[in-house]
């Protein structure tokens, strides 16, 4: 599989990304959306964004330990008034800064969870007992199935990587969320590569990169898993993801691990039905050497303590799924957090 992989010209030299890999710290990150958004739209449009929410969850991921966030944008919020939408980033940025945590921004997303395109205005509530029932993607199929509006897609990567190509605060750009996903395949493709072309011409100090993902998670269906090759190929850091146990996560890392590249798993956790955990998963990155993002801080509106496709008829799990911290910043469990501090504390002796 790997060998297909041709890195050479097409994105940064392995001794450039280990230099940036080496260079910082070891990254113990989340996922985060703030409790009171459903999806990205209510996270960062006029009516919603809440720094102050904000400034409260940032501080609870500083205080147990974390200290890099992934989030997601929304092109639909810069389409309407880039101005806005760029200060709202930009405020964010600040915050987290002043707690000394980066940022992993998300440009493209093509998870649907809710199967609805991406809309302004009020969202709708979250949907009771369903994971990420409101999650939209971005740009939405109405953008990506047409050709003529890449010239829109273009201007917003080019406008937001330009304005931050050189913010220290920016740890790297995720240009693209899980490529194909929500039934896409190679529709994706197009629109992948033309990211990466875009905000390279930009000539941004941070690396770029999209994760390899469907081959790993189950969905690979006919042509998936070329645009999963294609982003190895073009990333400059080596991102995936995988909701797996112990052995099959270790797996994937030693064969993502003949690229020679820093390895950067950017979604994990599935304590439920995956056995994926913080006391197995985070300990093997850890010992390998492998940065991560877990999938969910604060448990709020996108309800990912739910497992996926969870039978509604049960009620609430006994055990969650993601997510870490109650809406009041308490622990859902405090032997993680411990784990997390530990590991934190250890990295910063070293």
């Amino acid at each position: 599989m790997i060998e297909l992989v041709d890195k050479t010209n097409k994105c940064w030299p392995k001794e450039k990304a280990w230099d940036w890999y080496n260079k910082h710290d070891y990254i113990i990150g989340v996922n985060y959306n703030p409790r009171y958004a459903v999806n990205s739209t209510e996270f960062w449009q006029k009516a919603t964004f809440d720094i102050e929410i904000i400034k409260q969850e940032l501080s609870w991921a500083k205080q147990y330990g974390y200290n890099s966030v992934r989030v997601f944008l929304q092109y639909l919020l810069w389409e309407n008034d880039s101005i806005i939408f760029k200060k709202h980033f930009s405020q964010f940025l600040e915050c987290a800064a002043s707690l000394n945590i980066s940022v992993t921004p998300v440009l493209f997303d093509d998870c649907a969870f809710a199967g609805l395109e991406p809309y302004l205005g009020k969202q709708s509530p979250p949907k009771p007992l369903l994971h990420n029932s409101g999650w939209t993607p971005s740009p939405g199929e109405k953008y990506t199935n047409n050709l003529n509006t890449y010239n829109l897609l273009r201007a917003y990567v080019e406008d937001i990587v330009f304005s931050f190509k050189n913010d220290k605060r920016i740890l790297m750009w995720d240009l693209y969320n899980e490529p194909g996903n929500s039934k896409r395949g190679s529709k994706s493709l197009y629109l992948l590569e033309k990211a990466f072309e875009w905000a390279r011409a930009c000539r941004p100090n941070q690396p770029l990169t999209a994760g390899f993902w469907g081959v790993l998670n189950g969905a690979a269906v006919n042509d998936t898993y070329f645009v999963d090759l294609k982003a190895l190929e073009l990333s400059d850091i080596i991102t995936f993801h995988h909701y797996a146990d112990e052995i099959a996560t270790k797996k994937t890392i030693s064969i993502l691990q003949e690229l020679d590249y820093p390895i950067i798993c950017t979604e994990w956790l599935a304590r439920v039905f995956f056995n994926s955990r913080v006391d197995n998963i985070l300990l093997l990155f850890d010992e390998l050497n492998v940065g991560s993002y877990h999938w969910g801080l604060v448990n709020g509106k996108t309800q990912t303590h739910i497992p996926w496709n969870w039978d509604i008829n049960r009620g609430e799990p006994s055990v969650w799924f993601h997510d870490m911290l109650h809406p009041d910043g308490t622990p859902y469990n405090t032997e993680e957090v411990k784990i997390i501090k530990k590991i934190c504390n250890n990295r910063r002796e070293k």
